[in-house]
């Protein structure tokens, strides 16, 4: 951050701000549209993208913007870029496309509807940062190797708990201490609730209820944790983590217990959360090192005798720490946290029993939760992701909380997702079964 602000400040003073293209308009990306406003000199959200162009227009006026030109092709889009006046428009896939325009990031927590702007920034080599996990954890792996081809950043966000667990990752390892585990704090897991029963929580914060029922039944923090995973090169100690409760308060510090000694000390370490501790909602890496002197240093700065050690970071502020990302990818080439290869998959749970018939709803909503998976066990088993779950048809009945395999559902046809996952298992060589589309 100390050389985020500084890089960021120069662009300022040069009148030569980072200019982004903003898919989605919702609850965070209002956010960031105003802290992009507000607090960050250097970067301008130059145009926003959303299918109800009011919702984008709101943005701006709620960031003290206006005299918003409504764009519906993309020479009138380059126009508003080159004259540094705030663009709307309906059509994703201009933003992408628009000259002058710096980074393309997505704000939309939806799978097969960002592919055409993601693939089309890649495309015209433009760098893709995501607040979107449910995107990275279902072919971000490929993705990424896109990016790499047309040499580009691809990352997700710094203030969503990957980025921010990856900051701390990247500071243990380079203290000279392994990184076993990489975890996440949550306040609350129960992975039959739905929109109903968090209907009035998402009132009182202004958030739709899908999202927030997304982070109570499990999807989203098996999302994070897989793109940690995916970025680290760790795993999954078992299907849908180890996920301990403990009471109310605990100190972070006193979880490590909670965990499978030899799953953390053997292999390449595990991504997992924490139910209860505290500081929530923040995150923390355990690490351990051999060495006795070091060890003997770390005891005198209060982390303990070891061989286990935590360190912790209390807070994450999800659009506040956005404009950081933004930064890094433009200035510095360097990504948050990019996947290297797939290492653990969201499959698809029921959430009630399923019957033969039915179409699968979204994410957060009333049919289905994820669990992670390792990739490895996905592939074998033939496993369906959730993230292309959405608006399959149930060819059999599926009893509540059984996993659904490709071999349960006929997949919509045409999809770009579909062909992402083919793609990315064989460029990684995972096993490829699937059935046919309908």
């Amino acid at each position: 951050m100390i050389i985020v602000d500084t890089a960021l400040a120069r662009r300022a003073v040069e009148g030569n701000p980072i200019r982004v293209g903003m898919v989605g308009a919702g609850f965070m990306a209002k956010g960031v549209a105003l802290q992009a406003a507000t607090a960050s000199p250097g970067i301008r959200i130059a145009a926003i993208a959303n299918r109800t162009l009011s919702k984008a227009r709101t943005a701006y006026e709620e960031a003290g913007q206006r005299d918003v030109a409504e764009c519906s092709d993309l020479q009138a889009l380059n126009d508003a870029v080159r004259d540094g006046r705030p663009a709307i428009t309906s059509d994703p896939v201009l933003v992408a496309k628009a000259d002058g325009i710096d980074v393309l990031l997505d704000v939309t927590g939806a799978v097969e509807d960002a592919l055409p702007p993601v693939l089309a920034a890649i495309a015209a080599r433009k760098h893709v940062i995501l607040m979107n996990p449910e995107l990275d954890g279902t072919v971000g792996p490929i993705l990424r190797v896109k990016a790499d081809d047309a040499g580009v950043i691809f990352t997700n966000v710094e203030g969503d708990q990957p980025g921010v667990i990856m900051n701390l990752f990247r500071f243990v390892r380079g203290l000279g201490i392994r990184p076993v585990l990489c975890g996440n704090i949550k306040g609350l897991h129960d992975p039959y609730r739905n929109p109903t029963t968090q209907a009035e929580f998402a009132r009182r914060w202004g958030q739709n209820p899908s999202m927030v029922t997304s982070f109570a039944d499990g999807t989203k923090i098996s999302f994070e944790q897989a793109i940690v995973a995916n970025a680290t090169g760790m795993r999954v100690g078992r299907r849908g983590m180890y996920g301990p409760t403990v009471a109310p308060g605990t100190p972070i510090q006193e979880v490590a217990d909670c965990y499978p000694v030899k799953d953390l000390l053997e292999g390449p370490g595990i991504v997992d959360y924490v139910v209860g501790a505290a500081p929530g909602p923040g995150v923390f890496v355990i690490g351990t090192i051999e060495h006795p002197q070091q060890r003997h240093y770390l005891n005198l700065y209060k982390l303990g005798e070891g061989p286990l050690y935590t360190f912790y970071m209390p807070y994450h502020l999800c659009h506040f720490e956005v404009p950081t990302t933004i930064a890094r990818a433009v200035l510095f080439d360097d990504a948050a946290i990019a996947p290297v290869a797939p290492r653990v998959d969201v499959i698809t749970a029921a959430k009630r029993d399923l019957k033969a018939g039915e179409i699968l709803d979204g994410l957060g909503q009333y049919m289905i939760y994820g669990l992670a998976e390792n990739a490895d066990e996905t592939a074998r088993a033939n496993l369906l992701p959730i993230g292309v779950a959405v608006g399959c048809r149930l060819k059999r009945d599926v009893a509540r909380d059984n996993v659904l395999t490709y071999d349960d559902v006929e997949l919509p046809a045409g999809r770009l997702c579909d062909q992402l996952r083919t793609e990315q298992a064989e460029y990684f060589k995972l096993p490829v079964r699937r059935t046919m589309a309908s």
